[in-house]
């Protein structure tokens, strides 16, 4: 995945400060994201990388330990949730970080499509999220669930309001 979204500057450098809340509200703040396991692994522009472990409470079928693919659609879609918040960040870089960050009050999913590729079985698993398009009121996200060997698993679109 690589950044495309027209508009937003694909060279800009996040501060520390930035980092630390976008890693608060993927990994704390959201108290779904934190059933989940959320850990971010990397931020940019336009796209976000995270990863989870598996767990007993997100087994979907017993018989073969794979993860639940409601488990997974949640992940797909606060992982895009996340890439947004970073390519608004990036287009309002001349404000403060507190600035920007309550820009995010109003997002939202507006639809979500998920397409199971393999079963979700493995220890860990990386989700994967970038910006294809942000407009001033809709922004389009493409997203990746991948087993802990690179494996595809999962592929989602989603839409969110940003306004």
């Amino acid at each position: 995945m690589s950044p495309k979204a027209p508009h937003v500057p694909a060279d800009v450098q996040f501060e520390p400060e930035f980092l630390q809340v976008l890693r608060h509200i993927t990994e704390e703040f959201v108290p779904f994201n934190k059933v989940l396991g959320l850990k971010l692994e990397s931020a940019n522009a336009t796209s976000v990388t995270a990863s989870m472990e598996m767990r007993p409470d997100l087994v979907g079928s017993p018989a073969i330990h794979r993860i639940h693919g409601g488990a997974i659609s949640a992940a797909l879609d606060a992982m895009a949730g996340i890439a947004v918040m970073c390519a608004i960040s990036a287009k309002h870089m001349d404000e403060s970080v507190m600035k920007r960050t309550e820009r995010f009050g109003k997002l939202g999913t507006i639809d979500l499509r998920v397409d199971f590729m393999r079963p979700g079985i493995g220890e860990r698993f990386t989700i994967r999220a970038e910006v294809l398009r942000l407009g001033s009121r809709v922004a389009n996200t493409r997203m990746e669930f991948l087993s802990n060997h690179g494996e595809l698993l999962a592929v989602g679109m989603a839409a969110f309001i940003t306004s």
